[in-house]
């Protein structure tokens, strides 16, 4: 990872007995189908990981098993992980600031922040879910009554499309 200057300021190694095999079982953790995807991805959660010009190794250890943990299917999964991964580790920095503010200026400030945040965070939960389902809605039903004489249908049911 570099800085802004182009200066490496930190170096990501896989702890893997095959540092190849590591990279390509990372890859596949994280949906990459190229390493200029991967190094993008593993670059934006050393940015989340990053406090000055430390990168703290178990925040980034922490935000990429947060990534792998959604066990991504594609990049835009990836993404919106490594996003959603962002928005937590702010949510709880916002936490501890309100819970450590002097004024009452300051609590409300950042409680209206960790607020956002949180909010933020459930519109990513369900935006990934919306992704996945591709926009499909699902009803099951657990229980159906059909008193003698009725009829229970089972399938798509539309409405007739009678002449008007």
């Amino acid at each position: 990872m570099s800085d802004g200057d182009g200066k490496r300021i930190a170096s990501l190694l896989v702890d893997h007995p095959d540092p190849r095999l590591g990279y390509e079982l990372l890859a596949e953790a994280m949906a990459a189908d190229s390493g200029v995807f991967l190094e993008g991805t593993l670059d934006s959660l050393a940015k989340i990981a990053q406090v000055g010009s430390v990168v703290r190794e178990g925040e980034m250890n922490y935000a990429l098993s947060m990534v792998c943990g959604l066990r991504p299917k594609d990049q835009i999964e990836a993404t919106l992980g490594v996003q959603m991964a962002a928005v937590h580790m702010a949510t709880m920095n916002a936490a501890m600031c309100m819970g450590q503010a002097k004024t009452w200026e300051l609590k409300e400030s950042q409680e209206r922040a960790l607020n956002r945040l949180a909010r933020t965070y459930v519109a990513q939960v369900e935006a990934l879910k919306r992704y996945r389902s591709k926009g499909e809605q699902r009803v099951i039903v657990e229980r159906v009554n059909v008193e003698k004489g009725g009829q229970a249908i089972v399938g798509n049911v539309g409405r007739g499309g009678g002449d008007s």
